[in-house]
């Protein structure tokens, strides 16, 4: 079985989150893609965050009807602050083996891997996976230092990069959707639509809850 894990605050989920996680999954074969939603992300700032359980049930009303996606609730419930390297090992213990496990995260997450928890641990558990949503112009995808591609243990193949474990680092580029959570959060502030920029059960759970 080969599993994606695709952590974030999703604050709130949107469709560019949606339409990574189907490119991925079929660039990648994936046969499930699991949505995390971090309860407490050390990268983050929580002034603006939803409450934990307002934006996972705001991811399973946005991923219902696709049988490949699932959502765990694994960070939720952890107390705590949410890493990732808990979360791959919980993965690893509980899936039916044998899994292959890629994480798959943003450009900007990406590269700030080296500040992670554990970080090279990580790369020697599960294949990594960066999507970058490329704008006109752009040649290739954004990659960290060759420095620090070294201390992980990465060596370069043709087009990816193969760790002393056998798991992989590469990159995709998704389609790109000028959209973010920022601009979501910004519109609801202000009282503009946000329609067409994410599934219209997460709008209305929002306006429901007068969550932002």
């Amino acid at each position: 079985m080969r599993v994606g894990l695709f952590g974030g605050t999703f604050n709130p989920i949107h469709f560019g989150h949606l339409r990574a996680a189907e490119e991925v999954r079929e660039a990648l074969a994936l046969d499930l893609v699991y949505f995390i939603p971090a309860a407490t992300p050390p990268h983050k700032d929580a002034e603006q965050l939803a409450s934990a359980e307002h934006r996972l049930q705001m991811v399973r009303l946005a991923t219902k009807g696709n049988r490949h996606f699932m959502v765990s609730d694994v960070e939720v419930k952890r107390i705590g602050r949410s890493y990732t390297v808990d979360t791959i090992h919980f993965f690893l213990s509980t899936l039916r083996q044998p899994a292959s496990l890629f994480l798959m995260m943003g450009a900007d997450a990406f590269a700030e891997l080296e500040t992670w928890k554990h970080a090279t641990e990580i790369a020697g558990l599960c294949s990594i996976l960066v999507h970058t949503r490329q704008k006109d112009g752009e040649s290739s995808p954004p990659r960290i230092s060759l420095a620090a591609l070294n201390r992980f243990g990465y060596t370069r193949e043709t087009d990816h990069y193969v760790h002393p474990s056998g798991q992989t680092l590469s990159f995709l580029s998704t389609t790109l959707f000028p959209i973010s959570a920022t601009l979501i959060r910004q519109k609801l502030s202000d009282g503009e639509s946000v329609r067409y920029l994410m599934p219209s059960d997460v709008i209305e759970y929002i306006e429901r809850h007068r969550i932002y």
